[in-house]
């Protein structure tokens, strides 16, 4: 099992400490380093300034949003870095939920979402591959376009820059099993957002038959700390926010997953008290046993023992949310 650092996105503005903590992470054998984006920070940017300053660890997006790029604009993000870089490039994607995708970008989420997904990797792949102009008659994502609007003067292109790996990963953020499925077939790895070693079924079959070569990268906050509940204190904020707050009352995948994986009164809950403005209590109403199953923290004997039981699942590479150095080091350790 690698590790990977995940950065994330930015908050207020850039973290001073991502830059330093990337080049520790390389120093200390980590495989990768990621970068994500909500409504804010891009992924792209701040990869490529990791990119500059550091020399051998792999890059990746965890996720870039689809709805923020068309495909093709993607490709060509990816096929940039990736010279620029080296070789150090792998492009994870996701589709985000309604709430960003209309209230962000101002377009309508799709009503397929797995169709939309399908399509959107198919054209990624035509430009990285570079075999032939990039053609699709998509529901979503056609190329050339031929809506009613169309000029009708578009027609096939192939990109002009000779990408570097025409078989750079691609890799999908995926939550509900039609979707994990769909990540298996036609993607190069998945990236779940919250994993437990022991319900790896909450994602539906698939994840039981995954073919050879397939990544697993899953994200975990990491801490090494004395005080599990405190320790745990960051994993429960986040998974208050997007439980109760990334998505509508009706529809956030995020709280959907929380339910499959056994916790559908106590995401229900979240939810109920974050919509309501009652954030703090949404926080402390995420139940312990769940934030600690998603992520490793506590002593570091305490944090070896349940890194065990991640290595012997599917999981390829451990991308870890660590706010210090030590973290980064004992894992290192531990993982050696």
């Amino acid at each position: 099992m690698r590790l990977g650092l995940a950065l994330g996105y930015w908050g207020r503005g850039p973290s001073p400490d991502h830059v330093d903590l990337a080049r520790e992470a390389e120093r200390l054998g980590y495989d990768s380093v990621w970068t994500a984006e909500s409504w804010g920070s891009d992924a792209f940017t701040a990869l490529t300034w990791i990119a500059a300053r550091t020399s051998t660890i792999g890059l990746g997006t965890a996720v870039a949003q689809m709805a923020a790029r068309s495909p093709t604009t993607t490709a060509m993000h990816a096929l940039t870095l990736d010279h620029l870089s080296g070789g150090r490039m792998t492009l994870g994607l996701g589709l985000s939920g309604p709430q960003v995708v209309e209230g962000w970008y101002g377009r309508p989420f799709p009503a397929s979402p797995l169709t939309a997904t399908r399509e959107y990797v198919d054209v990624v792949r035509q430009v990285l591959r570079r075999r032939a102009p990039v053609e699709l008659d998509g529901r979503f994502h056609s190329h050339p376009y031929r809506g009613p609007d169309a000029t009708g003067l578009g027609r096939p292109l192939r990109s002009i820059t000779h990408p570097l790996r025409p078989d750079l990963p691609v890799m999908l953020g995926a939550e509900g099993p039609r979707n994990v499925a769909q990540t298996i077939r036609i993607a190069d790895g998945w990236l779940p957002l919250y994993w437990s070693p022991d319900r790896p079924d909450a994602y539906g079959p698939a994840v039981a038959e995954l073919p050879p070569g397939f990544r697993v990268a899953p994200l975990a906050q990491a801490r090494i700390c004395d005080d599990v509940a405190e320790g745990l204190l960051p994993v429960k904020t986040m998974l208050g926010f997007y439980i109760g707050g990334m998505g509508h009352a009706t529809r956030n995948f995020h709280a959907d997953l929380m339910a499959r994986m056994g916790y559908e009164e106590e995401a229900r809950r979240v939810q109920e008290l974050f919509l309501a403005g009652r954030r703090e209590e949404a926080v402390l109403a995420v139940p312990d046993a769940f934030a600690d199953e998603i992520s490793l923290v506590g002593p570091r004997q305490r944090v070896a023992e349940r890194l065990e039981s991640w290595r012997k699942g599917p999981v390829t590479d451990l991308l870890v949310v660590a706010p210090d150095r030590t973290t980064l080091r004992v894992l290192a350790e531990l993982n050696s």
